[in-house]
């Protein structure tokens, strides 16, 4: 080819590029889903900018908190009482509640504390004070003196609290005395420092892995499939460039210029969507983690370049994919031997789904048999599945095509002899969204079964009465402090006093009480001790099961508070408080009571309730899971979308003829919903159900897993949406095409 000059010839040909991405045969969709993806793509890359950020933030902000001992060297030096403790809301992961009283006049104060609170006072996160304000957790601690300040925070929605004790702190064991905060006061003391995202948080690289296995690969799936859309029209284009003399640059130069606007306009718009995390702190819908605008600001700078790399990098992919164009063609007719193909895999999938769900009992106890056997048995059900769905919808198909003739509904009549005939393009639509579901599914098993301990303790826990808690003082206390915390109960509460025998299995348990506590555990108040061979109240078993060690028998005691209080000192003992008419203990009154009593207040739970904690954060971090697993279905449905979109509209030339005969067209509607709607939803529930059950051996032996019904059910809804809004987009367009034919 030639022209007026090099230059001039390479901007005619881009101009040739950018008029036929604007009239060629699925044009629009091809705009449209390169848009997408660019943005789908740019958005995962900066995500990725983004938890990098976040973590760098973190540490920054962790070690600038993390306190610094006292040593021989800085004994002179001003100094703060230093204590870190914790507590819990409902149902939540532990938080840091760090006790802390100066020593001297000039006591350092850790980041985010402007000045020390008064004996008595707390100062907390602004996220503990959203997240506990039904249990009164401003008060919890003492009078609210303020809040932390975000340059002391791991992120904005951190729970955090310091509390300056109205009677002060000794400077002895567990007690430890810092002379500063920060590498910049000397050698960081590791286990002092306040919070506990460092044990919680899982390692950067593994959260960088779930944004790419989730969602940076079905967005670079949905690249490829907008970059093949209408290849067809783009094959005799480039047969036709080759025949006038044209040379592999000018064909690059061709599909630069189709796919330079959308691509540039999709990668640009992703800064949009992280614009406002630069001004304002945002949180995340569903797993509820607030992002740090400052972290954003100061270490995310590599979002900016995210756009030029997607820009780059798609247009690389566009002439990759122009330049192998035409290259491998298939021109052997289609035969019987793929249906009969299909149809043997579909029956090869029952038996691979038994595999994988049931023979991994098989090997017992042996983990490793166990996983090889599941392995495999996935490994079949993803190659079947999709044959299976496929010989499903083609069984339809033919329903379809017989009811389509006896009722002369021709986009029945089409598109079911369509899908009966021809089961290898069904595979080729439903395997992404099998295979998508049933690795989703996955991924929530094995976040579960780190959780496994939290998960069986969940389970037990689930039967037990919550009516009844346990009071657990936080180091040494006296009678005295017991006595005050007795006597400042909420109205209705009424404490008792379990001792275990003393040797497992020899002698009674001593249970201690007021006569109003006893007669509410149905247990006898008699001026004497008093034998019980059998407990009644359910509460009382629950406390007996969890609390003590053995036991012949059950002895009553009646007692006052100051005989309770004393028999409170041994910490063998559990202090234990009911409602006297049975109802749910106010927990949140409880703690308060505890700071107000207790120097480092008390523990107040439900029986068990600490074995839950441990378990709490895997709970948590499932949810990015399952938002990043829903978001990452979607995109790998859209390109699937996309890609039998243009398989349909391929065809639509060939029934623009039907509109005349039909009167309308309603047969494109109709033949998109049973060619494109139908076998995606079919495989959403196919996938979902068969992705929950194959997921069950993951759970060690006695782990009980199973997937939320509404999980389930927000898959199967994304995949309808997607596939609906595809369907109608390809009839409107096969439509649009139609319009254009003459008989």
């Amino acid at each position: 080819m030639s022209g007026a000059g090099h230059g001039g010839l390479s901007r005619q040909l881009l101009r040739m590029g950018r008029d036929a991405g604007r009239r060629a045969e699925s044009a629009g969709t091809r705009a449209a889903a390169l848009a997408l993806s660019a943005f789908a793509v740019a958005v995962c890359l900066g995500l990725l900018a983004m938890v990098h950020a976040s973590y760098v933030g973190k540490e920054v902000r962790r070690e600038a908190r993390t306190p610094v001992g006292q040593t021989e060297r800085t004994r002179d030096s001003r100094a703060t009482s230093w204590l870190v403790g914790s507590d819990a809301l409902a149902g939540k992961r532990l938080f840091s509640v760090v006790f802390m009283a100066p020593q001297t006049p000039d006591a350092p104060l850790p980041p985010g504390v402007e000045r020390w609170p008064g004996p008595g006072e707390a100062v907390l996160s602004p996220g503990l004070l959203r997240a506990g304000a039904a249990e009164g957790i401003a008060r919890r601690y003492g009078k609210l003196a303020g809040t932390v300040g975000q340059e002391g925070l791991d992120d904005p929605g951190e729970w955090l609290a310091y509390v300056r004790p109205a009677k002060g702190m000794k400077a002895q064991a567990p007690v430890e005395t810092v002379v500063g905060f920060g590498p910049g006061a000397g050698t960081l003391a590791e286990g002092l420092q306040p919070g506990t995202g460092s044990d919680n948080d899982k390692p950067e690289w593994v959260f960088q892995g779930l944004v790419v296995g989730l969602l940076l690969v079905p967005s670079l799936v949905l690249l490829f499939t907008a970059l093949h859309a209408g290849a067809h029209g783009r094959d005799r284009r480039g047969a036709l460039v080759d025949a006038l003399g044209g040379r592999r640059r000018d064909r690059a130069l061709i599909a630069v210029g189709e796919a330079v606007r959308p691509v540039a306009a999709g990668a640009l718009a992703s800064l949009l969507f992280f614009a406002p995390a630069v001004f304002a702190d945002i949180r995340v819908p569903y797993v509820d983690y607030v992002t740090s605008s400052a972290d954003v600001r100061r270490h995310g700078w590599p979002v900016l370049l995210v756009p030029v790399v997607v820009m780059l990098a798609a247009l690389a992919l566009a002439v990759i994919s122009d330049q192998l164009a035409g290259r491998v063609k298939g021109t052997r007719p289609t035969s019987a031997s793929g249906s009969r193909r299909q149809r043997c895999l579909a029956l090869l999938s029952a038996p691979a789904i038994l595999l994988a769900s049931r023979g991994p009992e098989l090997a017992g106890d042996s983990s490793q048999y166990r996983t090889w056997i599941s392995w495999a048995g996935l490994a079949l059900v993803v190659l079947t599945l999709p044959a299976g769905v496929a010989v499903v919808v083609a069984g339809l198909g033919g329903i379809l095509e017989r009811t389509g003739r006896r009722r002369g509904w021709a986009g029945a009549l089409i598109a079911g002899r369509r899908i009966s005939r021809d089961p290898a393009a069904t595979v080729r639509l439903v395997t992404g969204v099998t295979v998508a579901l049933i690795v989703f599914m996955q991924a929530l098993a094995w976040q579960a079964m780190f959780g496994t301990y939290n998960a069986k303790t969940e389970e037990v826990l689930a039967t037990v009465d919550r009516n009844v808690a346990e009071i657990g003082p936080r180091g040494a206390v006296s009678a005295r402090e017991t006595a005050g915390y007795l006597g400042s109960l909420p109205a209705g509460h009424v404490p008792v006093v379990l001792a275990p025998p003393a040797a497992a299995g020899d002698g009674p348990v001593t249970i201690s009480g007021g006569c109003v506590a006893l007669r509410a555990l149905r247990l006898p108040c008699s001026p004497t001790p008093a034998r019980v061979d059998v407990v009644l109240d359910r509460r009382l078993q629950e406390l007996l099961s969890w609390d003590t060690q053995g036991g012949t028998h059950l002895e009553v005691v009646r007692a006052g508070d100051a005989e309770l209080a004393e028999r409170t000192v041994p910490t063998t003992n559990t202090l234990a408080v009911v409602r006297a008419d049975g109802g749910v203990p106010a927990v949140a009154a409880l703690k308060e009571a505890s700071y107000r009593a207790y120097s480092r207040g008390a523990q107040v739970r439900f029986p068990g309730e600490e074995w839950l904690a441990a378990g709490v954060p895997d709970r948590d971090q499932g949810r990015w899971i399952r938002l990043f697993g829903v978001l990452g279905t979607g995109i790998l449905v859209l390109a699937i979308g996309l890609s039998a979109q243009a398989e349909f509209l391929r065809r639509g030339r060939a029934l623009a003829p039907l509109t005349v005969l039909t009167g309308g067209h309603r047969v494109f509607r109709t033949s998109a919903a049973w060619g494109i709607v139908a076998p995606l939803t079919l495989a959403a529930l196919a996938g979902c159900v068969v992705g929950a059950w194959t997921a069950r051996p993951v759970a060690r032996p006695g782990m009980t897993y199973f997937v939320p019904g509404d999980l389930m059910a927000a898959a199967v809804i994304v995949v309808l949406a997607v596939s609906v809004v595809m369907g109608l987009w390809a009839a409107r367009i096969a439509g649009r095409q139609a319009r254009g034919w003459c008989p």
